[in-house]
């Protein structure tokens, strides 16, 4: 049976943790190959963002790592502690925090389609796996932001933590959620 961060042509035998060594060395050799100057990654407590921040620190890219909204868990509280998110800054990394558009896409897909349905969109990119979900997620929250250009951006997440899923990403803002557009799916887990 393969180890968890064994992968080929089909991605990571399983999700997890331990597939966030070789996700982002495969992020890294993407940005060097492909001139892509955007990254965007999902880090709650701020492990993998600082993994990323070191392995892309030469690399000329603007790096934006997405944290949970403050609440997320319990009220009143953020995940990401000050001092992760001061080394991140330290780093030149933009931290985001703030509200996930997949919670509050309503009014999206009342435009666009018609009807709506809170986590129609979300569920239907989990077909794809937990982290192309996210990925999407967190492209939408960085150009919502103004803190990513609206050009191919790479995207990083993973299923529960760490990161497993790295994908390139045109990103949109959450009010034009259908103008997103997932250019390739570089790494996922085949089964999560």
């Amino acid at each position: 049976m393969d180890s968890p961060t064994e992968y080929g042509r089909d991605g990571f035998a399983r999700p997890g943790p331990d597939n966030t060594a070789p996700a982002l060395e495969l992020l890294k050799k993407a940005v060097a190959e492909t001139g892509v100057k955007q990254v965007v990654v999902a880090s709650t407590y701020g492990d993998t963002g600082l993994v990323a921040a070191d392995l892309l620190a030469e690399s000329g890219v603007t790096l934006v790592v997405v944290t949970h909204n403050v609440g997320f868990k319990e009220p009143g509280r953020l995940e990401m502690s000050g001092e992760v998110r001061n080394r991140l800054a330290e780093k030149g990394v933009r931290v985001l925090t703030g509200t996930m558009p997949f919670r509050n896409i309503g009014t999206a897909i009342r435009t666009s389609q018609g009807y709506s349905q809170q986590d129609l969109v979300a569920n239907t990119l989990r077909l794809f796996g937990q982290g192309v979900k996210v990925c999407c997620e967190i492209a939408m929250m960085a150009a919502d932001a103004g803190m990513i250009e609206p050009k191919d951006t790479f995207c990083v997440a993973g299923t529960g933590r760490g990161a497993d899923t790295v994908a390139l990403i045109s990103p949109a803002p959450s009010n034009r959620l259908f103008d997103l557009k997932v250019r390739q799916i570089l790494i996922k887990p085949r089964d999560w």
